[in-house]
């Protein structure tokens, strides 16, 4: 038997929920998270919240090389506009039990996750808290 929520259909997203979503992730990362990103990108499509993160990228200290196609600073300038998918939750019908999958860079989907309970199902704050140990 699928684990709950992991085969289930979606359910579109209304403007209010949006709202309420974009403002506890917002909010969790201002308390939790600070100077741990430069930008959160959050955005919707149908039943899905997908929230992205940009960094400030590290550089190695050495001299930058004199054959390297662009300058240091356009280098940095590029990293910076390149954003990190932390996760994408599928909204389920009920706020606090959205679904979770992580972005696999391998192959470019996002693939279903359980979040630290062992659950299918759990929160927006959790979601980021869980992204944020291993990706900012």
């Amino acid at each position: 038997m699928p684990p709950s929520g992991s085969n289930s259909s979606g359910v579109k997203i209304s403007n209010d929920i949006k709202r309420r979503t974009k403002e506890r992730i917002l909010r969790y990362a201002e308390s939790n998270l600070a100077g741990r990103y430069t930008t959160l990108d959050i955005r919707f499509r149908s039943y899905f919240c997908y929230v992205d993160a940009y960094t400030e990228p590290k550089l190695p200290d050495k001299d930058w090389p004199a054959d390297f196609p662009e300058t240091r600073e356009e280098h940095i300038e590029r990293l910076r506009n390149i954003p990190y998918h932390l996760f994408r939750l599928k909204y389920l019908g009920d706020d606090e039990r959205w679904e979770l999958a992580f972005y696999n860079y391998s192959n470019e989907k996002y693939e279903l996750s359980v979040f630290p309970s062992g659950d299918f199902l759990g929160t927006p704050e959790v979601a980021l808290k869980t992204a944020a140990e291993f990706h900012l």
